[in-house]
């Protein structure tokens, strides 16, 4: 492939559709290669996205300033409040913050927490699919995915459920900003504002649970104490808004991905509903197979050689986690849908001190939400076979899955 073609391929509704054969390609003819169009090095390879993720050489907290840089120069200053929360978010912070700040956020998602979110979660989906079964049809996105993984972390957070299509809005805002692949001034003010928006509703949030203190997140965030420290008041709404978005973006694509996936793989559909045991193990296929996060980013702290590139310091690196999960050399048959797939250390949660530690929840939401689908419709199937994804280079979503079943 030429690189310029690939350059001219990005964001193009074919390569929204299926972007892992423009993977391929890219990563047989350059798998180091600099884009013009994004103003980054792109990394395709399994070794070489590994390695990146655990790079202390290329940092999170310099990523805003790298987004924003892309602005006007005369418009930038517009943004300083956009600038100041992003920064505050945990995945954009580096060590020492990063540890701290993590230290906080973890003591929400232990591995006893988790589990014990299992019947709440069962119940959910019931619930979801109760309210569509006389029907015989519905969408997934719409229906099940988005309000699922939306609800657990509302509840979690201590955030009344009625409020949950506003999130809807405003996650949407931060994800367009964040994740489109080329930034504009249209999607930082739109970012802005709902960032804005939810400062103020968390704040007032926040001051309730001062006052009245519940059994959840946000009232464990304002009274906690790590090691003498506490959190700031931007400190405290940058977690709570970073919670939001992870905790329902990245599952709503799990599960709307992985249920297509089966759908379009009939075969494999029937070879689950006949092990339903093995839930577990399709979940971490349906994310290789197609991930709801397609690529993480980073920043270069120094002059550095990757494979032979000189990337200068300041320089943009995004690293493509769905074409690692797709790379020959590191899975066999990557291409191939194959929920008993064992051999399957994919990269769809990072790695190294930037792991995704909302992953056990995904885990369990994906594996409660699918096998529960598949037993209560097991002839579900597609109701339109034109489907449109959200113009993201980073999630991987769809806008609608209608089915029957």
């Amino acid at each position: 492939m030429d690189p310029e073609d690939f350059d001219r391929q990005l964001l193009t509704p074919e390569f929204m559709a299926d972007p892992y054969p423009f993977y391929h390609r890219l990563r047989a003819a350059d798998p180091v290669y600099w884009s013009e169009r994004l103003g980054a090095w792109m990394l395709t390879r399994y070794r070489d996205v590994t390695a990146a993720l655990r790079d202390p050489r290329l940092n999170e907290s310099d990523r805003i300033a790298a987004i924003l840089s892309q602005l006007p120069e005369e418009r930038r200053p517009d943004f300083q409040p956009l600038s100041l929360h992003l920064t505050r978010w945990i995945v954009f912070t580096d060590p020492p913050d990063h540890t701290r700040l993590r230290a906080l956020a973890n003591k929400a998602f232990t591995p006893r927490i988790v589990a014990n979110l299992r019947p709440r979660i069962q119940a959910l989906v019931d619930d979801l699919l109760d309210a569509r079964q006389a029907a015989g049809q519905m969408d997934i996105v719409k229906d099940f995915a988005f309000p699922l993984p939306a609800i657990v972390i509302a509840e979690m957070l201590g955030i009344p459920r009625r409020d949950h299509e506003r999130f809807r809005r405003w996650t949407a805002d931060i994800a367009g900003f964040l994740s489109a692949g080329q930034i504009t001034v249209q999607g930082a003010a739109a970012a802005q504002e709902s960032v804005l928006e939810l400062r103020h509703y968390l704040h007032a949030i926040a001051e309730e649970c001062r006052q009245r203190p519940q059994a959840d997140l946000i009232s464990a965030l304002v009274a906690t104490d790590e090691q003498g420290e506490r959190l700031s008041d931007d400190e405290f709404t940058a977690t709570c808004v970073q919670l939001l978005f992870a905790g329902h973006e990245t599952t709503e694509g799990l599960i709307g991905n992985g249920l297509l996936a089966l759908m379009r793989h009939p075969d494999q559909m029937d070879w689950l509903k006949d092990h339903p045991g093995t839930m577990a193990t399709a979940v971490e296929e349906f994310l290789r197979y197609d991930s709801s996060v397609q690529r993480q980013a980073r920043v270069a702290s120094v002059d550095l050689n990757l494979e032979g590139r000189h990337v200068r310091r300041g320089q943009y690196i995004l690293i493509f986690l769905g074409a690692a999960n797709r790379d020959p050399d590191q899975f066999r048959d990557p291409d191939r849908l194959d929920v008993s797939r064992t051999e399957n250390r994919h990269v769809s949660f990072g790695s190294g001190i930037h792991f995704c530690l909302g992953a056990p929840l995904a885990r369990l939401e994906g594996e409660v939400a699918i096998g529960t689908a598949l037993r209560r419709m097991p002839a579900m199937r597609l109701a339109a076979e034109h489907l449109e994804r959200e113009p993201l280079l980073a999630l991987r979503k769809l806008k609608s899955l209608p089915v029957t079943f």
